[in-house]
């Protein structure tokens, strides 16, 4: 055989491969090239099942604005002030408050052929009117069945024949770097239809502690919001909803809800009305692998409590201040992330196990699921602490410069021990940690901090170690930051 006829014969036996290879998996269909997936299918077979959403809400406004001073017509002066101080909208005086109708658009999907769709709470939010357009140019009033702000899911109803609903997929088996396709109406251009790749999994976000979310690099742009998320099988994995920009366009970082979150939710809006969700109290943060190290824990897992409520189930179980939590009703709770949507999840009423981390040795714990009220979570002001215009010596090498509390900022404070930080020198190891000045350190490992003295002798008995937990108090809440000890301080 020639060189030549060697080269085709593998070139050959290359295209057999590929074709075989692409066989095993009929759910991609490859294009021309043989170099991407084919959305032409997927957009014509599920493009029926997504809805444009538009809304209308009426907003009060006022439209205050300098007075014109109370003179008669035929005064003179009359013309030169009005020329200042027009007549309000519509001939009205200025001043007058006027109502002014707000349109905004959105994306749904039908789940059923009853006629339940579902997209973001955002989307309907305070809307008088909800209209539904499907792909065949039919077009219904909506109903609001419900929407829970936590999650921003909504569900919504409509009244029509020959509906065509979704097909919903397993969030759970979708891989980062697979592909993914958008169906929505971004900027109102309806059925417009959008790929990627799914970026991340599980991400939590600022201010959401409630759901998993589907990071992709979907174009994903206003109107797009509520519109599904398809995997190439034509399934339903996730509700678009938010996006990561700069500009208020698409910038490669949109977020979706996993749909089997969605659904849940769904479920309870349209049996209750409601969502309710458990809670335990407890303000938790991220296991680093220096506090994991502090804490003597074999690697950085589970929820560090920094706070407990006094009140709450978790105190009454017995949970305290710088336990880990690394497992709830037997579920592993891998970031601090899992667990209020694991205890979320929870019926209200139900005795469930905790298992925490507490000085180098885990033990179960029984607690008591609460009810999540709907202003639970909401930042509470504290006062304003004075700051001691004496500065303190420097504790050693740390470049930390600490002071006694004083009695008025223990009342303003709603606390009984601890040290201000008055100084924090940069570049210092207390600054490597992250003290700011006007932290109040409360503990060092599980040891109360008392007085400055204290707090002195303290960090003596753990010279040897590499690092120490300082338990802090910054505003009104509370966090653990690993110091790093200068061995012979």
């Amino acid at each position: 055989m020639t060189a030549i006829n060697s080269y085709r014969a593998m070139r050959s036996l290359g295209k057999v491969l590929a074709v075989t290879l692409f066989l095993a998996t009929p759910s991609v269909a490859l294009t021309g090239s043989g170099n991407l997936p084919d959305f032409a299918d997927l957009a014509e077979r599920q493009g029926p099942s997504v809805v444009n959403i538009s809304t209308t809400m009426t907003i009060r406004q006022d439209t205050r604005a300098p007075q014109m001073p109370n003179i008669p017509e035929d005064d003179p002066a009359f013309d030169l002030f009005r020329r200042f101080f027009p007549p309000g909208p519509n001939g009205g005086m200025p001043g007058q408050p006027r109502e002014q109708e707000s349109r905004s658009l959105g994306s749904g999907f039908i789940t059923g052929t009853d006629g339940y769709i579902l997209t973001n709470a955002h989307v309907v939010d305070g809307a008088d009117e909800v209209t539904v357009k499907l792909s065949d140019k039919r077009e219904f009033k909506a109903r609001v069945i419900g929407a829970d702000k936590r999650t921003d899911v909504a569900v919504i109803k409509i009244e029509g024949r020959n509906l065509q609903p979704v097909a919903l997929g397993n969030p759970g088996r979708l891989r980062v770097g697979e592909w993914v396709v958008a169906i929505g109406s971004p900027f109102g251009f309806e059925s417009t239809v959008t790929a990627g790749i799914v970026s991340a999994k599980g991400r939590s976000l600022p201010q959401e502690n409630f759901v998993p979310f589907i990071q992709t690099d979907v174009a994903i742009n206003p109107g797009n919001s509520g519109g599904p998320l398809f995997n190439l099988k034509g399934e339903v994995v996730g509700i678009n909803s938010q996006i990561y920009s700069r500009t208020g366009g698409f910038m490669g970082l949109s977020f979706a809800i996993p749909i089997d979150v969605a659904m849940d939710i769904a479920e309870q809006l349209k049996t209750s009305g409601k969502v309710t969700r458990g809670r335990i109290g407890v303000v938790i943060q991220e296991v680093t692998k220096e506090l994991a190290e502090t804490f003597g824990l074999p690697k950085p897992a589970g929820a560090l409590v920094s706070a407990v409520d006094p009140e709450g189930p978790a105190a009454k179980a017995g949970v305290e201040a710088g336990d880990i939590i690394l497992r709830f009703n037997g579920k592993a709770i891998a970031n601090s992330g899992d667990l209020p949507r694991t205890v979320a999840g929870v019926r209200p009423g139900t005795r469930s196990t905790l298992q925490v981390w507490r000085k180098g040795s885990s033990r179960e714990l029984g607690v008591m699921v609460a009810e999540l009220n709907d202003d639970e979570g909401a930042p509470q002001r504290g006062q304003p602490r004075k700051r001691n215009d004496k500065l303190p010596p420097n504790v050693g090498k740390l470049g930390l410069g600490l002071s006694e509390l004083t009695g008025t900022q223990r009342r303003q404070l709603d606390i009984k021990t601890g040290v201000v930080v008055e100084e924090v020198l940069q570049g210092g190891l207390a600054a490597k940690a992250g003290l700011r000045r006007g932290d109040v350190i409360l503990q060092v490992n599980d040891e109360e901090v008392r007085s400055v003295d204290q707090f002195n002798q303290l960090l003596s008995q753990y010279e040897k170690r590499r690092r120490v937990a300082l338990r802090v108090k910054r505003g009104d809440g509370t966090l653990f930051l690993p110091l790093q000890l200068d061995v012979g301080n």
